[in-house]
């Protein structure tokens, strides 16, 4: 079959470059967001107010349900340190974990697939909220928000997007770097320079000084804390790639 050569610019005289899309997020990211956002919008704008108030509190993490016996209750204790995750209290509070999930969760799909990624979610999401009852054990507060995973895909990508070499990090070959041991991160200085910053934003929160304004109630810091230890140092169990592709 005859081709057509490639239309040369008339600046140049070379073939154009393709352009690069705006928002070019892989396919599970554009889902957990849209998911975010339905599950937002649903008790909040769609069900009546005892229905919207039933539904996130069956979808709400509380430690005060592992203070009794999970026999006598119905199996919200179940799915709960999961659901929790996809809840959010605010289009402020949304919006914010929506940028931070692309952000980071762009790189660690790339990087582990859609399967380990739904698994990363699963597990980032209880690591986060086990941490969230161990703090606050048998208190009457509902967790939720997305801030728990999105912390641990940071802690992720802490262990590869950062190139030990001192390099920027590539939007298009990023996912790509060979993955950093838990001492070599810990020496890395971008790595040490983010983790400290998180760290002390995480401080700041936990003694009650806002950093974004209201994000819809208290922020969970320790919840984060649960999820970036969780992602940090967990995610060679996801982690297909031991070198980087040719």
């Amino acid at each position: 079959m005859a081709t057509e050569p490639p239309v040369l610019s008339e600046h140049s005289g070379e073939p154009p470059q393709p352009r690069e899309p705006v928002f070019n997020f892989p396919a599970p990211i554009t889902l957990s967001i849209l998911l975010i956002i339905g599950l937002y919008v649903l008790p909040a704008y769609l069900l009546p107010a005892d229905l919207s108030e039933a539904f996130v509190i069956s979808l709400a993490f509380s430690p005060v349900r592992y203070v009794y016996p999970l026999t006598g209750q119905n199996l919200e204790w179940l799915w709960t340190p999961v659901t929790y995750s996809l809840l959010h209290g605010g289009w402020e509070h949304l919006l914010f974990n929506a940028l931070w999930l692309a952000a980071f969760g762009t790189p660690v799909v790339r990087r582990i697939g859609t399967t380990r990624f739904v698994l990363f979610w699963i597990v980032s999401a209880v690591a986060a909220a086990i941490l969230h009852a161990v703090l606050n054990w048998g208190e009457v507060t509902l967790l939720i928000g997305a801030s728990g995973v999105i912390s641990g895909l940071m802690g992720a990508a802490c262990r590869f997007a950062f190139p030990a070499s001192g390099r920027a990090y590539n939007p298009q070959f990023g996912h790509l770097y060979p993955r950093q041991s838990i001492l070599s991160a810990f020496g890395n200085r971008t790595v040490a320079i983010f983790i400290a910053i998180w760290l002390f934003g995480n401080l700041v929160i936990g003694l009650g000084i806002p950093l974004f304004g209201d994000l819809g109630g208290a922020i969970a810091w320790d919840a984060h804390l649960g999820g970036f230890a969780f992602g940090f140092f967990c995610f060679a169990l996801f982690d297909p790639w031991e070198k980087p592709a040719r």
